[in-house]
């Protein structure tokens, strides 16, 4: 692999970095903050879900900008808003703030949630496109063990822990920023742009094995017909197929739950009776096996393919969900196997849909219509993300005694084990082959 190849991907997936430190960093601040501006659970489920919020307008809104200034520019804004978030949260001294830092971040998140993969899959050859767009997914997952990690430092440096805990995301924000500035635009957007010179230099450059005249000629030919179909919609055929998998797999993504575990892990084992330095010494757990099971997916995903893993992953998933929805209401097992079906259920969510929900996002949706089929994707994750968010502590605080938080796995349980279904019937494979090509194979 060349080496600006893996240099343009590595920035790229920095976006991926802050989108996790920024989502999970929440976790260990929470049972702080929330003291520090006495919150109730319907306003810690909003200070929580306002990112995601945030994430919802970024995802949908990236689309046509990306489009317009380029993947690469507007990556830039985004590491923009993450330094303003970060800065905002931290030094935060009414809700409100925060509230609204909070939802510059989130901003920030949607937008790199369909850019940075867009990027990176415009760049990479097919061979190793699943595996360097999979970089993105490794990266969120070493932003959220970071986050897990930075929070179990400094959860005893005093009353002023959460703000440390925020602030400390401003400085993988500043490294993101310069190092966009070192790298070239996408080749796709370039041909799509009238700069065909200049795209031809930059694949030439990436992969000089790659057929550039023939590469070239395939993405004009995906693109000549976008001016004549300005008025083609996402919701009308030939489109929209593409769009219901894209939508399907963003909803299935997050009825997972995996959401809750990562913004309320320590929460969920505190009620369970842990202590807050042993719920967050597990959730750390908790992201040590998301990464390890995330670089395990990284190097079979070209191999086994999109569908068998995330096939495979979601009858996994359903299972240790319920396990833990029983285990949690009813105490079978003495509270010693919670922890255990977590690690199942992460290890599961991060070898499946983890590793394939981006890298899906990126290659299901034709060439014309790429950034915005992605942002509706997107936009579909965030929205479920958000409403899950916003509503996990209001029903585990309405029943209690931990049966609201076992009713919410429970659901989670059911929902993955129907996306099962549904994906076995509709989803198609789309390893191993160029972008055109899944196209023109799947019309």
């Amino acid at each position: 692999m060349k080496r600006k190849l893996f240099l343009y991907t590595l920035v790229a997936a920095i976006g991926g970095l802050l989108y996790g430190f920024d989502t999970a960093v929440i976790n260990g601040a929470l049972p702080f903050f929330t003291a520090y501006f006495d919150l109730n659970d319907v306003m810690t489920g909003w200070a929580v879900s306002s990112a995601l919020l945030g994430c919802v307008v970024g995802a949908i809104g990236a689309g046509g900008p990306g489009d317009r200034f380029g993947r690469r520019d507007m990556l830039k804004i985004s590491a923009i808003l993450f330094l303003l978030s970060a800065f905002g949260t931290g030094l935060a001294t009414h809700v409100q703030v925060f509230i609204l830092a909070r939802f510059v971040g989130g901003l920030a998140v949607g937008i790199a949630s369909v850019l940075s993969p867009t990027y990176i899959s415009e760049i990479a050859p097919a061979s190793h496109r699943g595996r360097l767009i999979v970089s993105f997914q490794l990266a969120i997952v070493i932003g959220i063990l970071v986050a897990f990690f930075v929070d179990y430092l400094l959860i005893h440096t005093g009353p002023n822990n959460w703000r440390f805990m925020f602030l400390s995301e401003t400085l993988p924000a500043l490294l993101f920023l310069l190092l966009l500035f070192r790298v070239a635009r996408s080749p796709r957007w370039l041909v799509k742009s009238g700069r065909q010179e200049e795209a031809g230099e930059i694949i030439r450059e990436l992969n000089p094995e790659e057929d550039t005249e023939g590469l070239l000629a395939e993405i004009r030919l995906s693109l000549e017909t976008e001016k004549q179909e300005k008025k083609e919609r996402l919701f009308k055929k030939p489109n929209l197929k593409f769009t219901l998998i894209g939508i399907t797999i963003g909803m299935f993504a997050q009825f997972t739950g995996i959401a809750v575990v990562m913004y309320y892990a320590t929460d969920v084992f505190r009620a369970a009776g842990f202590s807050t330095d042993s719920a967050l010494g597990q959730t750390v757990i908790l992201g040590l096996v998301n990464l390890l099971f995330t670089i395990l997916a990284m190097r079979y995903i070209d191999r086994l393919g999109r569908r068998k893993m995330l096939l495979t992953g979601m009858i996994s998933m359903a299972i240790f969900l319920g396990l833990f929805a029983i285990e949690f209401m009813f105490d079978t097992f003495g509270g010693g196997l919670m922890l255990f079906f977590l690690i199942g259920f992460v290890a599961s969510f991060a070898s499946s849909m983890g590793a394939v929900v981006f890298v899906l996002l990126a290659e299901v949706f034709p060439n014309r219509i790429r950034s915005r089929g992605v942002a509706m994707g997107s936009f579909a994750v965030w929205i479920v993300n958000g409403s899950i968010t916003f509503l996990f502590p209001v029903v585990a605080g309405a029943f209690g005694d931990g049966i609201g938080i076992g009713l919410s796995f429970a659901f989670f349980s059911v929902m993955t084990f129907a996306g099962f279904f549904i994906f076995r019937k509709f989803l198609f494979e789309t390893s191993n082959m160029t972008l055109e090509e899944i196209e023109r194979k799947n019309k």
